[in-house]
């Protein structure tokens, strides 16, 4: 009998490190244009839609690539084609240009994405109305969430492979539990924020009126 192939490859490794590196580059991005006064908590929303939107431009923009025209991740090559593939041993629609993945997938890269960045420059200007576009981003990125595993939840989850730590617990859970968690806590801050400025407004329009 043949021993099992490794769980953990080659292309783990690579795929895993070029998440890193993302983050990396958003912490670095945060800490060379954000204001020196800025709140912690808009250092961490920085930090978060920078790894973001990068994510959403490279990694998941190639797989939008992959899997259009009549392509699929699985007969493609290239260092993107092999982390997707890498992906699919877990959850195996993203190696066969699932239907309804792709529609989510073009819907995230080109409009959370854009998003993303949008925000980012509100950010660094300051600019108080991202709080409004930060409760959008979060409720498409927790919508996204939804409709990529609900579905698939409901007809007893054919397509995933819970088999190991590798493909549940970091594929699975913690690559998509992170795109529900995050974008929670931000539209519960915006929210905050938003409510706050309502109240003062209407406070005083009703001390006006007085």
């Amino acid at each position: 009998m043949s021993p099992s192939p490794p769980i953990f490859t080659a292309t783990s490794a690579y795929s895993l490190s070029f998440v890193t590196a993302v983050g990396i580059v958003a912490y670095a991005a945060a800490k060379k244009l954000l204001p020196k006064d800025a709140t912690w908590q808009d250092r961490v929303t920085f930090i978060w839609l920078a790894f973001d939107g990068i994510i959403h431009y490279t990694l998941e923009g190639s797989f939008v690539y992959y899997s259009v025209f009549g392509r699929q991740v699985i007969t493609s090559s290239g260092p993107m084609a092999q982390m997707w593939k890498e992906y699919a041993l877990a959850d195996s629609r993203w190696g066969t240009a699932d239907p309804t993945i792709v529609s989510l997938e073009l819907l995230t890269v080109f409009g959370v994405g854009t998003m993303c960045f949008y925000v980012l420059k509100q950010l660094i200007q300051r600019d108080p109305a991202r709080h409004y576009w930060i409760v959008v981003l979060s409720t498409s990125e927790i919508y996204g969430g939804w409709m990529t595993f609900c579905p698939e939840w409901l007809t007893g989850s054919p397509s995933l492979d819970t088999s190991n730590f590798l493909f549940l617990w970091v594929y699975l859970f913690f690559m998509n539990v992170i795109w529900v968690i995050i974008p929670l806590w931000l539209m519960y801050d915006s929210y905050g924020h938003i409510a706050k400025s309502l109240r003062l407004f209407q406070a005083s329009a009703d001390g006006k009126k007085n």
